[in-house]
């Protein structure tokens, strides 16, 4: 499912950094006193009264300015407030109503979106409050008083904020078909699979890096089953961006990779696996996803004997934090190997939504314990009293231990090794939390 989006607009040096570090709950954005400092538009998952949404902080808006940085940032808030399901219009209290402040609302009610006016700096309600009514003249609704830096009046804005949440996510959650999100580079060939599964041309494929902008859901029907692909702008290294439109590519794919059930990772064989690919797959990584790793261009490159293994070696060692993600060597423009997409789609799924019975969990654990001692610390000794599943997609274990301190990240991954040894997994990550019983409770 979807995460619904949230964009923080409004104009320069009015605290909209400070506001977003609050809420994501880390400091993310560049806080400083000069306007036009936040240059790269930041995104940070965050929660209230259990509601998940991505939280967007975006340049501030000059409405009439030359300045190329400036008119750039206004493009980008543009791109954030089309993208946005709820936005947060903040205005200073301090520096009071400004003519700019009139000309984003303006901008902002042509989007037609639910906006939220945020009237930050608040830091004494009964000394600034008359100050605060001056912004009803915006004609946007009830000023919303907060203090960012203070971290007053936020749970009354984020109420109003997962109020306005759309109602649409839910309709997806019923929907069973498999959902797979295309990620990568610009130029891997993403929008081209599309097509080519598709069999006709149903996403606009251009030589020119970044031509698709935003997610497009193609439904593909294969052997009587419907799949939903979703294609997303591609994703480029900092320094190679010309266009300040593409730095919000990233977000797209955050949003495309959250309702998706796989990621298919494109990686352009002729320029190898780099870090931005990392990068990339990390998304799908940290959000619990299937993947497939779909390397492209394959008949580009020379062969020898060892050049699978070779490069299969090479992205095991740059993508080290997914080994379980499937690997397929394809080519897009032959065909080569293109439909076999769908069988690791069916069973990646498949592996997603395995049940292991807590009897058999047990005693592989058991064995796991007879066969590698847990760590001792201090003349203490780990003790695993029982583990079991508790969910799907991806599949997650609980195990209750003596002391989670005792619980080392080598040996989470060894009993995760354990489970993939026994019942593979393949194409999807597995999550093990650790909880602590006492010995009594045990």
């Amino acid at each position: 499912m979807s995460k619904p989006i949230v964009a923080i607009v409004g104009r320069p040096n009015v605290g909209k950094s400070t506001l977003f570090n609050v809420l994501a709950g880390d400091k993310i954005a560049i806080v400083k006193d000069t306007p036009g400092v936040t240059r790269d538009r930041i995104y940070a998952d965050a929660e209230w009264l259990n509601h998940s949404f991505t939280l967007i902080d975006t340049g501030g808006i000059e409405p009439d300015s030359k300045d190329i940085i400036l008119t750039q940032m206004r493009e980008q808030a543009q791109i954030a407030i089309d993208t946005a399901d709820v936005i947060l219009f903040v205005t200073d209290v301090r520096q009071g109503l400004q003519d700019a402040d009139s000309k984003v609302a303006d901008m902002l009610r042509r989007s037609g979106k639910p906006i939220l006016l945020v009237v930050n700096k608040v830091d004494s309600f009964e000394k600034f409050m008359p100050d605060v009514y001056e912004f009803y003249n915006l004609g946007i609704g009830d000023p919303i008083p907060v203090s960012a830096s203070s971290q007053m009046g936020l749970g009354d804005l984020l109420d109003a904020v997962v109020a306005h949440f759309p109602e649409a996510a839910k309709a997806e959650e019923d929907d069973d078909r498999p959902r797979v999100a295309v990620i990568g580079k610009p130029n891997a060939g993403k929008s081209s699979l599309i097509n080519k599964l598709a069999g006709e041309n149903r996403v606009i494929v251009s030589e020119i890096a970044g031509t698709t902008r935003d997610a497009i859901d193609t439904v593909i029907k294969k052997n009587g089953k419907e799949y939903v692909f979703i294609d997303t702008a591609g994703l480029r290294r900092k320094n190679k961006i010309k266009e300040e439109l593409e730095r919000y590519s990233i977000i797209r794919a955050v949003a495309a990779v959250d309702r998706a059930d796989v990621v298919i990772v494109m990686i352009d064989a002729s320029e190898g696996v780099t870090e931005q690919d990392a990068k990339v797959a990390g998304i799908a990584h940290e959000r619990g996803k299937g993947v497939l790793i779909a390397v492209n261009k394959w008949d580009k490159i020379e062969k020898e004997t060892n050049t699978v293994n070779e490069f299969t070696k090479d992205i095991r060692e740059v993508l080290s934090f997914m080994p379980y993600a499937e690997i397929l060597t394809m080519s897009v423009e032959t065909g080569q190997r293109v439909l076999k997409i769908f069988d690791y789609i069916d069973t990646i799924i498949e592996n997603q939504n395995l049940r292991i019975s807590t009897g058999v969990v047990n005693e592989i654990m058991t064995e796991a314990v007879a066969m590698q001692q847990p760590p001792t610390d201090k003349g203490k000794r780990l003790k695993l009293y029982y583990m079991t599943q508790v969910s799907v997609k991806p599949p997650t274990f609980v195990v209750f231990v003596n002391d989670k301190e005792l619980m080392h990240f080598s040996y989470t991954r060894y009993l995760e090794n354990k489970l993939r040894e026994a019942f593979g997994f393949r194409g999807t990550p597995i999550h093990i939390i650790v909880r602590e019983r006492k010995e009594k409770e045990a």
